[in-house]
């Protein structure tokens, strides 16, 4: 490797969605720019599994949905297309060893009905008086984070229903549990699910048609990545973690395995939580440290079984389950066919409860019981696939988990006003750095327009 010392207008850390935006909007702008990346790919948390004849599945981000016009519009202008998601047909629901098709959104549990209703409007008025961009500041917002999601849900829950199918959306949505996450957080990330328009809603964070898994992308979203990098080009220094940021009188220094590069701002836009694993000199605050160390990540895998053809679509069925319960290794399913009908891919996310359990285990356990959740939704013909793969993204050195912070209770009242909170000639940027759909693509990529803009506007306001 060609070890670099050179001067630049910024300096981004890390080649995700985030970065990449960042580094475009400011090379557009004519600032010079480095982007330093410690994997060996661009990417971060998107990424495309390819087959031999060349079609692509994702095995990181790929859902997008109304409302998320910063990714689409991006895609758009990369030129990669969206389709839909499969959706056609009946869902199944999965829950003390019976499976039942349903049409629809919410499961036909007559136990857990009453209860999840219930619970879906508490949430709807609960979002509404969240301060978005400052929640701590809200009514009653000390009180809501002192206690857990599923502690606030409990006191008006009728049985434990509702609570599950909760936990059922947080299994791949955070990779963790209503009881790991405070109940101020939970309502701001939900809140989160729209734009400066649209109000977010449980309903659009987990429905497929006219929410947040409507579409996916056209050669896989890892494209849009690989897209953006081409544009960069020498500006892009893959395979060099960030070991040290030394700022003094006018700039700052980020030494790295590939080099070292002075700037007159840094874009960080690496987790939070792997962010106060750089030394830093001066050190960060000593609250905002305290807070990325507090923003660890839910712990995610992407489970995946290919078939010649998507066999479930003649039964009538969209290849979409719920799993109520902890006595299934995956927590929901889906259709993840590429656009081209064949072959068939189911693909189920292992989080949360059920990572613990199964996380562990050796591939070939976990891959018998990945498939038996998909017999339970589909049938035996789901226990004879042609091919399996996984990714574990709490395996994934330079991620640590997925697919997002979870904030327990106590965190986000007393620390949250530091999480973009800019370190001198530093500045965050990543999908947990944004107040619209935290952990999610088009998060990211908002984010990475607005540290450009931040950089932008300060040197502008300097001159």
């Amino acid at each position: 490797m060609t070890i670099r010392n050179e001067t630049v207008d910024v300096v981004v850390v890390g080649a995700g969605l985030s970065g990449l935006v960042a580094a475009r909007n400011l090379t557009q702008a004519g600032r010079t720019v480095r982007v330093v990346e410690a994997r060996d790919r661009v990417g971060g948390r998107v990424l495309n599994h390819v087959f031999d004849d060349g079609q692509t599945v994702e095995s990181g981000g790929q859902f997008v949905g109304p409302t998320q016009n910063h990714i689409l519009r991006l895609a758009a202008t990369v030129g990669v297309q969206t389709f839909p998601s499969y959706a056609d047909g009946q869902t199944v629901y999965v829950h003390g060893g019976r499976s039942k098709r349903f049409d629809g959104e919410i499961p036909p549990d007559l136990t857990a009905l009453p209860d999840l209703a219930m619970q879906m409007a508490r949430i709807a008025q609960g979002t509404k008086r969240i301060a978005l961009g400052a929640p701590w500041t809200g009514p009653r917002a000390a009180a809501l984070d002192a206690v857990s999601f599923d502690s606030w849900l409990r006191r008006t829950a009728v049985g434990d229903g509702g609570v599950d199918l909760v936990n059922t959306l947080l299994g791949s949505v955070y990779g963790a549990t209503a009881g790991e996450a405070s109940a101020l957080f939970s309502l701001a990330y939900i809140a989160g699910a729209g734009d400066e328009n649209n109000p977010g809603t449980l309903d659009r964070l987990m429905a497929v048609g006219g929410g947040a898994q409507e579409s996916r992308f056209v050669g896989g979203s890892h494209l849009i990545a690989t897209r953006l990098a081409d544009q960069l080009g020498e500006e892009l220094v893959l395979s060099s973690p960030v070991r040290r940021i030394e700022q003094t009188e006018g700039k700052v220094t980020v030494v790295s395995d590939g080099g070292s590069f002075t700037a007159g701002h840094v874009v960080v836009t690496a987790p939070p939580h792997l962010a106060v694993g750089i030394e830093w000199d001066p050190l960060l605050p000593p609250q905002q440290e305290a807070l990325f160390r507090r923003m660890a990540f839910g712990t995610l895998m992407k489970c995946e079984a290919v078939y010649d053809r998507p066999f479930w679509r003649d039964e009538g069925l969209s290849g979409m389950a719920v799993f109520r319960g902890t006595d299934s290794a995956v927590c929901s399913m889906f259709d993840n066919t590429p656009p081209s009908g064949a072959p068939g891919v189911l693909m189920g996310f292992v989080g949360s409860a059920g990572w613990r359990q199964w996380g562990p285990r050796s591939m070939r356990e976990r891959g018998g019981a990945v498939l038996q959740s998909f017999a339970r939704a589909l049938g035996p013909r789901a226990l004879a696939p042609i091919d399996y793969f996984e990714h574990d993204w709490t395996s994934e050195a330079w991620t640590r988990g997925g697919p997002t912070s979870v904030l327990a209770p106590g965190v986000l009242s007393s620390l949250g006003r530091w999480r973009d909170t800019p370190f001198g000639r530093v500045h965050w940027a990543g999908a947990e750095h944004v107040d619209y759909w935290t952990g999610f693509m088009d998060g990211a990529v908002r984010s990475g327009e607005n540290a450009a803009t931040a950089v932008m506007t300060i040197e502008e306001a300097a001159a």
